[in-house]
């Protein structure tokens, strides 16, 4: 499935905020078209480790490379490395002034300096995608919550990126608004795009991922396929994790 040289790699990466050592000497490689689950308990380092990749959070030692390049660390090379890499949070994080298409197509225009007429066009079919061409022309505050989120995947992926972070996509919205968010996810994932996704969405993790990394304490206690994982966890600190999750 994946060939050539993994397009994420993290080599022994430490991250302390303060006293706290939120990456613990973590290595981890993401091949082409790999898709990654990182799921844990709450502050085992999963949105950390995430942030880490596109240098929204610096990293204390190790190293981490994207595309067989070391991070860059400032400048035009850290905004080229951003336009790459996609990234989805739990908030949306759309411009509330500008309408759902301007939200997508800004990027694009403003960083790659892209021509605006193929851009709205490649944007308006991406918004068609994730399932909300009707709500081009509004506002993010007339959409709801599940419809916000898919026009933040839209925008991420109109940037044409080599990869797509997703920290806790879900975590925000209403309980019938998750399913419309992970089901653009998981056709993603069908395509072929590298993703990293941090989420409690164990259907998820199960349906769509490659492998499951499962963190404890800023430690990648285990890397697995999502039925191995699932069934038959190594760790105690996972089957613990499980039982609590999976009896609900």
């Amino acid at each position: 499935m994946t060939t050539g040289e993994p397009l994420i790699v993290l080599d022994s990466v430490n991250k302390w905020f303060g006293p706290l050592h939120v990456l613990d000497d973590v290595s981890l490689s993401v091949g082409r078209g790999e898709v990654v689950v990182v799921i844990g308990p709450s502050g085992s380092g999963k949105s950390t480790l995430c942030r880490t990749i596109n240098r929204l959070e610096p990293i204390n030692s190790g190293t981490i490379t994207f595309d067989g390049q070391p991070l860059p660390a400032e400048g035009k090379a850290l905004a080229k490395l951003r336009s790459e890499v996609g990234m989805v949070f739990q908030s949306f994080n759309l411009f509330a002034h500008k309408t759902i298409l301007e939200n997508v197509t800004l990027g694009p225009v403003k960083v790659r300096k892209e021509k605006p007429a193929a851009v709205r066009e490649r944007a308006l079919a991406l918004l068609d995608r994730v399932g909300i061409a009707n709500q081009a022309d509004k506002f993010p505050a007339q959409l709801s919550g599940g419809q916000q989120q898919r026009a933040a995947i839209a925008r991420a992926l109109a940037m044409q990126p080599k990869a797509m972070l997703f920290d806790e996509p879900t975590s925000a919205l209403d309980p019938e608004m998750v399913g419309e968010v992970l089901e653009v996810m998981t056709s993603l994932a069908s395509e072929g795009m590298t993703m990293v996704v941090v989420t409690h969405e164990m259907g998820f993790a199960r349906h769509a991922a490659n492998r499951v990394i499962f963190m404890a304490d800023g430690q990648l206690v285990e890397d697995a396929p999502p039925a191995e994982f699932f069934a038959n966890p190594r760790s105690a600190r996972a089957k613990d994790f499980l039982s609590k999750i999976l009896t609900h």
